[in-house]
């Protein structure tokens, strides 16, 4: 098992509790999102991946702490943090996930104008993901 970094002093605890409590509700509605953005096309991972560091790091130096070692998660962050880039692997999974995802809902879609909204709504998330810059496989 590889040893745990500890990310401690990156964390800057709010000052009231409750604040504290409602920012691990948020940080956890924000992961699980996360979670499901990694198999739907539409909804994206990153962001929500992002939101709940922040919400973590004002919260929980436990959470904040599990969540940047976390085997699946963490590395999102740290690749974002560090070269503001999305990995060549992520962004072929993405697109390919969006393509298939949205050609098989298109087949089965009754309307015209249906099917014409959702391959906007793909295309327009397909450019989304490609206008990041792709990170080099040496970073």
């Amino acid at each position: 098992m590889a040893e745990q970094k500890d990310y401690s002093h990156e964390v800057k605890l709010h000052r009231y509790g409750f604040v504290r409590y409602l920012l691990i509700i948020i940080g956890t509605i924000s992961l699980i999102l996360g979670i499901i953005g990694i198999f739907t096309p539409v909804l994206p991972t990153t962001p929500f991946l992002l939101l709940t560091a922040a919400c973590y790091a004002r919260a929980s130096q436990k959470f904040y702490n599990w969540l940047m070692n976390n085997k699946y998660f963490g590395s999102f962050i740290r690749d974002w943090r560090i070269h503001k880039a999305i990995p060549l692997k992520a962004k072929i999974i993405s697109v390919s996930t969006i393509v298939i995802t949205m050609t098989i809902s298109a087949i089965f879609a009754p309307l015209l104008p249906v099917r014409i909204g959702m391959a906007v709504i793909g295309i327009c998330v397909i450019y989304y993901i490609l206008r990041f810059p792709t990170k080099k496989e040496e970073d």
